[in-house]
């Protein structure tokens, strides 16, 4: 607080009844608080970086009468601290500022107590356990909650007062423990690079602060690597020195000569790799390079190796899998077999409703027959399932077969503790990055068979790389393209659609065709399209077709931002979908409003918990004195809490690029020119394969058909391509 005010300044002080707004970005507050002399309680608006009811707050500001809220204090300086009454301390452990203690243990506890209680939390905190209700494991986790908010109160004074959100001050004491701030102020940056939605310029901030000059090369190198680190992931491996000091050089707003003295000082450390790639001269962080050589390596020694399956018929092994399976396989599949049983590694590619699946159940069942112990993995949760699903044969994650330790540690299974099978398949690779794809070729055992399966049409994976697409166009693994539309899959119009857009021919609209299980709706302004999804979303889908608006119909977006976009909509749709009945609990964190029976996005991928990003669950429990949230996957049930829900986003809107790897029952996708930066072909095309029973596009036909003409994709700067075919010369 200020030791001296303005003379037109008043002071306030008074206990807070409660809180009506926090907001843990800025830290604007709306108050409520029990003044001495006032009958009514007074509105204070402050800016404090933590504040709950019950705490004593002085504040020193104006006195403003607001058109509709009356006469409030708005206060210049404010400070709160733990109160000392009995009817405070009450209040304040009563509002959930401690893990553990609610109203009810609140009220027992001040009871048993009284004002001494902090004192019996602080230094005798086995006495809890004299209050009836109080046992061992309650009285351990108050005890760790209490030390764990004294911590974090103090993590948050601290980024406040560098003018910084608070709202991170649990992850930051998470990860580095009791000395968070001065790690944090001795390398502002590390911030960035360890903590999700803390970016480089939030770090930038503080650094300045704390007095690190705007020309050190602390702060320089620090910038080249979050310019390197955002390129990542935008998808490229490596970037061109020319264009990273030019970048780094507009981030930071310094002489080109700093940059160029932090690359080479990079260089020296190997903290970065140069290297010249088709006459660009390309710098990569470490790990992306080594996994770009260490790769192209596994897949040659393995190109080159022969087929380790036991010696059969393969025109024998096909007759009788039809005889078993009464399935009439084409003559392309039967090519197609004798191929992937050829080869030690195969990749087969294609679009929807042209038999992939069949193809696969075919090579699976005859090798089982043939003893071969196959392992089957996908990027995703869901796309693991849905490989279990259609094969019969047991899929994991590719994380989870490749068994990753948390805590830093990697995974377990690598070059010195290898999988143990005869073949390893991996669905869904075109989602694999260049990271992932050489973690799993590490692991794979040496006399392996690997049959990698994609839509090399879909997007490419969201981490860096363009591992399947450079793989098929190497040359050197043999590739079974499936192009033919089998007969039972023509009638779908979900299937005929995605191949008309993937073709570059808009698709044929049905207008009011029953029984279609793709339409489009002409909508030309974006409330207007707005306005349709949720009729649509809300009404006409589930009165018509019988579908749950939560559980089956998913929106996808091109954006996350914008009135179309996956942010916007889905505060729409909780709205509609999942309004808060009175008394229900909710949270207010990072921005959102999360509600019990809310549908989610884990955004990040957590080891610990064994959640992935672009896993989808639903809230099923809120608990406001445990100060934790219990979501439902579909393999398990996890428990965050409070302070890690910047893990999860609404899911009832997602992005395109989100919904690799997923099917639903429903997509209903927003078009719209607003939207032209990302209106490709490749992102419509996997919009639409998303859906498995009802695809609805809403919007504009320009846009659509904008989307469908543009081809081109971004290209990523990546060596892998150069290095598969090097080889081979």
């Amino acid at each position: 607080m200020q030791s001296s005010r303005s003379q037109s300044e008043e002071s306030l002080s008074g206990q807070v009844d409660r809180v009506t707004y926090h907001n843990d970005e800025n830290g604007f507050s709306v108050l409520k608080v029990r003044v001495k002399g006032r009958r009514e309680l007074v509105t204070v608006l402050a800016s404090l970086p933590a504040v709950s009811a019950g705490e004593w707050l002085t504040a020193e500001g104006d006195w403003k009468r607001d058109e509709r809220h009356g006469l409030q204090f708005k206060a210049s300086t404010a400070q709160s601290n733990p109160p000392s009454t009995r009817k405070g301390i009450e209040k304040y452990l009563g509002s959930g500022m401690v893990k553990g203690i609610g109203p009810v243990y609140a009220k027992k506890l001040v009871a048993y107590f009284g004002e001494g209680l902090f004192e019996i939390i602080d230094e005798y905190s086995a006495r809890l356990e004299e209050v009836p209700g109080i046992g061992g494991g309650r009285r351990k986790k108050i005890k760790s909650a209490w030390e764990e908010q004294k911590a974090v109160r103090e993590i948050m004074i601290f980024l406040h007062s560098n003018g910084v959100s608070t709202s991170r001050a649990v992850r930051i004491h998470k990860l580095y423990g009791e000395e968070a701030i001065d790690k944090v102020r001795e390398n502002p940056y590390r911030l960035a690079q360890d903590i999700p939605g803390i970016g480089f310029l939030t770090a930038d901030q503080i650094a300045k602060k704390v007095g690190i000059s705007q020309e050190s090369i602390q702060r320089a190198e620090a910038g080249i690597r979050h310019v390197l680190l955002e390129q990542t992931n935008s998808g490229h491996c490596a970037f061109p020195r020319e264009d990273l000091t030019q970048s780094t050089e507009e981030l930071l707003q310094v002489d080109t000569e700093v940059i160029v003295n932090a690359i080479d000082r990079l260089l020296k450390s190997r903290d970065l790799i140069a290297e010249e790639i088709e006459d660009q001269d390309l710098l990569y962080l470490p790990a992306y390079h080594q996994a770009e050589i260490e790769l192209t390596a596994a897949i040659r020694r393995i190109c080159h190796g022969k087929s380790k399956y036991p010696q059969f018929d393969y025109s024998k092994a096909v007759t009788w899998f039809e005889s078993e399976s009464s399935m009439q396989l084409a003559e392309f599949q039967k090519q197609a077999i004798e191929t992937a049983f050829s080869r030690r590694m195969v990749i087969i590619t294609g679009g929807p409703g042209v038999g992939k699946t069949t193809l696969m159940n075919a090579i699976l069942t005859i090798l089982h027959a043939k003893k071969v112990k196959s392992l089957l993995c996908a990027p995703t949760g869901r796309a693991a399932k849905r490989l279990s699903e259609s094969t019969g044969v047991e899929a994991k994650t590719i994380h989870r077969l490749l068994e990753f330790q948390p805590g830093g540690k990697g995974f377990a299974k690598n070059q010195f503790n290898p999988l143990v099978g005869d073949l390893v398949v991996v669905d869904e690779c075109s989602m694999v990055d260049l990271l992932l794809m050489h973690k799993l070729m590490k692991a794979l055992p040496r006399e392996a068979n690997l049959i990698l399966v994609g839509d090399i049409d879909q997007l490419p994976s969201v981490g860096a790389g363009s591992v399947l697409s450079h793989l098929i166009q190497s040359g050197i693994i043999p590739v079974v393209r499936l192009t033919e539309v089998f007969r039972q899959a023509q009638t779908s119009r979900i299937i005929t659609a995605a191949h008309s857009v993937n073709q570059g021919y808009l698709p044929d609209i049905p207008t009011d065709d029953k029984s279609s299980d793709y339409f489009f709706i002409e909508r030309d302004e974006p409330e207007m399209i707005v306005r349709t999804m949720m009729e649509v979303i809300g009404k006409r889908i589930p009165d018509r077709f019988g579908f749950d608006p939560i559980h089956d119909i998913q929106v996808l977006c091109p954006m996350n931002r914008g009135s179309l976009g996956a942010r916007q909509l889905n505060q729409s749709l909780q709205d509609l979908l999942n309004s808060r009945p009175v008394g229900d609990p909710a949270v207010l964190r990072y921005g959102w409003e999360y509600r019990l029976m809310d549908k989610v996005i884990q955004k990040v991928n957590n080891y610990k918990k064994e959640v992935f990003n672009g896993d989808i669950g639903q809230i099923v429990k809120i608990d406001t004195t445990d100060q934790e949230v219990e979501i439902q996957f579909d393999q398990n049930r996890v428990i965050y809490d409070f302070g890690e829900l910047d893990e999860v986003d609404p899911a009832y809107a997602i992005t395109i690029h989100k919904s690799q790897g997923s099917e639903f029952p429903v997509v209903i996708i927003p078009l719209a020119s607003q939207q032209y930066l990302l209106l490709q072909r490749n992102l419509i095309y996997t919009g639409i394969t998303r859906g498995r029973k009802l695809v609805v596009l809403i919007g504009q036909k320009k846009a659509y058909w904008t989307a469908v003409r543009n081809n081109s994709s971004l290209h990523r700067f990546s060596g892998l391509l150069y290095r598969l075919k090097k080889h081979e010369h």
